[in-house]
């Protein structure tokens, strides 16, 4: 039975030498954190936060420089070999082998992970129907589509029944449609296997999947928590309304008791300190200078918002949240 703490990480740091600014660039700086079996985990942040060295760390394709960590009990440093036998990584560009076909491609991985032609035979039927491959084991994985080779691919990782999985970026650049599919089969799985999932995700609507997720910035972890937690630290309550003049930002920014203003294309959203109260202030101050304010209502901030305002609080030191 894997520990209850499938992943531990302790203060670890990672840098590399940077040609072009000629000294070395610390690309996780000091992070700590916990993953419990069974959970979910999604680790996100801005391009160049850290995201994928820290999925490396993980795997024991980096070293750290300082600090240690453990997955499923085992040193990253020391026990690599012992951690891919029982994990899957899914890194961003999956190799997939484009000139095999799908149960090739899938029988090229269990072999690989040593299972015999017996095991094989059990294990392909069941990872093509977990996968919604079942009427397309002849065909060729270059021409599959987006979705579809990213299925494949999960199929491929989770040939040897892995305790844990490393998703970094699963469904980048694939359609909103095979995206809610792909974290449907990971959710099945975590629910019927008590899988651990670590993954990296751009996307605010699959951190909210997660049980808990951590915020990189500049290779620190800004902040850590469930997505409600994450969520409650935004100050105030939230105003959406579209005006008719960009503006707006500015003027509504000055006002008494505005918190924060997060722009999204013409789309203000406002923080206040009391949502009744200022609502009407926002809009005669507006109303005042000539512009008007359409769809206006008080809204629930979610994961988005809480990034942007996270990021904004760390970028002006103002820290790590406790």
């Amino acid at each position: 039975m894997p520990p209850e703490e499938m992943i531990v990480v302790h203060d670890i740091h990672k840098s590399f030498y940077s040609r072009q600014h000629r000294k070395r660039i610390e690309a996780v700086a000091g992070v700590s954190l916990q993953v419990r079996r069974g959970e979910t985990y999604g680790l996100i942040g801005p391009d160049g936060a850290g995201k994928t060295t820290m999925m490396r760390l993980l795997n024991g394709l980096y070293v750290p420089d300082k600090g240690w960590a453990r997955v499923a009990g085992f040193d990253t440093a020391k026990q690599a070999k012992e951690i891919h036998r029982i994990s899957g990584y899914m890194a961003q560009r999956f190799a997939l082998y484009n000139d095999l076909t799908v149960i090739e491609n899938i029988r090229f991985f269990a072999r690989a992970h040593g299972l015999s032609r017996a095991k094989c035979d059990e294990r392909i039927p069941q990872l093509l129907h977990f996968a919604g491959l079942e009427e397309f084991p002849s065909r060729l994985a270059a021409h599959l589509s987006g979705g579809m080779r990213k299925k494949l691919a999960l199929a491929t990782m989770l040939v040897h029944e892995p305790d844990i999985v490393f998703l970094d970026e699963p469904t980048l650049g694939v359609d909103p449609v095979s995206r809610r599919e792909f974290w449907d089969l990971l959710t099945n799985l975590r629910i019927e296997r008590g899988l651990t999932i670590f993954v990296c995700t751009p996307y605010m609507d699959e951190a909210e999947r997660c049980h808990t997720v951590g915020l990189i910035h500049e290779g620190k972890l800004v902040a850590q928590g469930s997505p409600k937690e994450i969520a409650s630290l935004l100050p105030g309550e939230m105003i959406e309304l579209l005006p008719s003049h960009l503006i707006a930002e500015e003027i509504v920014s000055s006002l008494p008791g505005v918190l924060e203003v997060q722009t999204y294309g013409r789309l203000l959203r406002i923080f206040v300190d009391d949502a009744g109260q200022r609502t009407p202030q926002i809009l005669q101050a507006l109303h005042a200078r000539g512009i008007e304010a359409q769809n206006v209502r008080q809204a629930e901030p979610g994961m988005e918002e809480a990034f942007i305002y996270l990021i904004k609080r760390f970028k002006r030191g103002e820290g790590q949240i406790p």
